[in-house]
């Protein structure tokens, strides 16, 4: 059961039309193809996927899952967002609620176990192994943990587990964690275990029909026996715009921590048609991804381009990610930003160059000299905008900003 009906309300602007599992990522993927690739290299073969907020562009992209092979006659791709039922219906409460209120999709195939995934993580993991070590340690819950920063820590589910990996202790998001590690949002559970806590947890008034607020810590309180799953590899929560910028630029090292050309575990997605991307003699292109259909006609370093992204003579960009096709124009200088898809940047414009703007309140989120334009704007010829800035079609308009000069 893949949880994918998220806002992903701190990705602002990038999230405000799209769910955030939908989120562009890698040059080439969405959000989600990370979690359904590893499914199918797990050969796990029934997947169900929770939708709710603006599922519109990620039920369109899933379709009926062919790219990863699960478009099936037995078990198969399954997307359920919330519907009306015979008492009425609801939107998802939460995340234990959205599990709950699929308990008859479940049942029908029976199951011993039943794997709880979040859509909107970028990793690769084996999930059979996982599963075999649930069974292995014959445990009831199966939690899979990572050690995160400790500056961190405070977004995730932190716990405490002792040498044999049996959980002791667990807190949601704390203000002063304990540990640093950290819930990965993957869950294996005995079925029968779990279907009876999301029933007791749907008569409860006071819950918020979560996994991690609610689920977990009464597990755990009435002492099922819960294990931690160590992992090692790589794994990020791109909830906010600057863990999303990184974990691009993340994919630009010699030798990148997250391994997209590893035969052995494919990520997979749906692939548009698109011709090779083109470099000109005017062009350059240095630690860059290049999406197919790409025009290059300025230099290129250190970004992430989608595809169908061109890129004027005389442009420079640099540690900029820059969404399926955006067109920046000629002599423009790109730095540290996001440029939403279908945007347009027109000739000479300067985008996070400049020295820091003071944050405006609603800005605070993204106060790390980041400079971030939504999808579908026209940045007119000559413009600029300092770092720290937020560009959405609800501040842009021209005539707000004296020469065209945005802090």
């Amino acid at each position: 059961m893949v949880l994918a009906g998220g806002q992903g309300s701190r990705l602002g602007i990038l999230t405000k039309n799209l769910a955030k599992p939908a989120v562009p990522f890698g040059g080439k993927y969405r959000i989600i193809d990370f979690t359904l690739s590893n499914c199918y290299n797990s050969r796990i073969d029934t997947v169900g996927v929770l939708t709710q907020y603006q599922p519109l562009a990620l039920n369109s992209y899933i379709g009926v899952g062919s790219p990863w092979d699960l478009e099936r006659l037995d078990g198969g791709l399954f997307l359920l967002p919330p519907y009306m039922k015979e008492k009425g219906g609801e939107w998802y409460k939460g995340t234990a609620n959205a599990v709950y209120q699929n308990i008859r999709f479940i049942e029908q195939y029976d199951p011993d176990y039943v794997l709880v995934l979040s859509g909107d993580h970028v990793y690769t993991m084996d999930y059979s192994a996982m599963l075999s070590y649930h069974k292995q340690k014959q445990a009831e819950a199966t939690i899979s943990v990572i050690e995160v920063p400790w500056e961190e820590a405070g977004r995730f589910g932190i716990m405490n587990a002792d040498r044999d990996g049996k959980i002791a202790e667990f807190e949601e998001k704390p203000k002063k964690p304990k540990t640093n590690l950290a819930s990965m949002g993957v869950y294996v559970f005995n079925w029968n275990l779990l279907k009876r806590y999301l029933q007791e947890d749907e008569q409860d008034p006071h819950s918020s029909h979560d996994f991690g607020k609610n689920i977990i810590p009464k597990m755990l309180h009435n002492g099922q026996r819960m294990l931690a799953y160590p992992f090692k590899g790589y794994w990020k929560d791109v909830g906010t715009v600057e863990s999303l910028w990184e974990a691009n630029m993340d994919l630009l090292c010699e030798e990148p921590l997250l391994d997209m050309y590893n035969e052995a575990w494919p990520i997979y997605c749906v692939n548009p048609v698109q011709p090779p991307h083109y470099v000109n003699a005017t062009g350059r292109v240095c630690r860059s991804m290049i999406g197919g259909g790409c025009l290059v006609y300025g230099e290129v370093d250190h970004s992430v381009l989608f595809p169908g992204v061109s890129i004027g003579e005389g442009s420079k960009i640099r540690d900029c990610v820059i969404m399926p096709n955006a067109r920046i124009g000629a002599g423009v200088h790109l730095e540290r930003a996001i440029i939403g898809e279908e945007s347009i940047v027109e000739d000479g414009c300067q985008i996070g160059c400049e020295e820091y703007a003071d944050s405006r309140p609603h800005q605070s989120d993204v106060a790390t000299g980041l400079t971030i334009i939504g999808e579908n704007i026209l940045i007119p010829q000559n413009c600029k905008i300092q770092k720290n800035t937020v560009v959405s079609p609800e501040n842009w308009e021209q005539d707000q900003f004296v020469h065209l000069y945005v802090v």
